[in-house]
């Protein structure tokens, strides 16, 4: 009797261990490497063409938080821009002092009128964007522009790296979370 009774516990186990090893194995998660090499120095894009802004959409991610301007024309066309910090925010062209919450201001300054230049008709204003909860951005403003230049202000939470680039119709801000 007591060898049935081994028997049968070793079968068990066997058949437990069986089981046990058909069991999928679940992958660590990778982490996420969100170092970064931007800086935080201006920087500029040239362009000869005149772009109007159609959009102006945020989007948060894992390293940092993006500001996307849409643009008309073709991809083909470089949207001019200079992205700065600043100490404060003057609207351009009176000179007024803008508020914006944050530790840091980027002032954004793009080749792109908000009038149609042949008619002197204002474009419809951009939307405004709500940036409440973001890990980086605090507020953000178009802040008005003149002589085919539009200029909007970035509360960021402090003095962070940034970059830009331009993809198809899109001219991309990301400020990093962290150094």
């Amino acid at each position: 009797m007591r060898r049935i009774g081994t028997a049968v516990v070793a079968m068990m186990l066997a058949g437990g261990g069986l089981l046990a090893g058909t069991v999928p194995a679940v992958a660590a998660p990778t982490a996420v490497d969100c170092a970064v090499t931007w800086g935080s120095l201006a920087k500029t894009g040239d362009s000869t063409v005149s772009r109007r802004l159609t959009d102006v959409r945020t989007g948060q991610h894992e390293c940092y938080d993006r500001l996307v301007f849409d643009a008309q024309g073709t991809s083909a066309d470089p949207i001019g821009y200079t992205v700065r910090y600043v100490d404060v925010l003057h609207q351009d062209p009176s000179d007024a002092v803008i508020p914006i919450k944050g530790g840091a201001i980027l002032e954004i300054s793009l080749f792109a009128p908000r009038y149609d230049p042949t008619t002197g008709t204002p474009y419809p204003p951009l939307p405004s964007v709500d940036v409440t909860g973001y890990r980086t951005f605090r507020e953000f403003k178009i802040t008005g522009g003149s002589e085919g230049y539009t200029q909007a202000g970035l509360g960021v939470r402090a003095r962070l790296p940034f970059h830009v680039f331009q993809t198809a119709n899109h001219l991309v801000v990301d400020v990093a979370h962290t150094w």
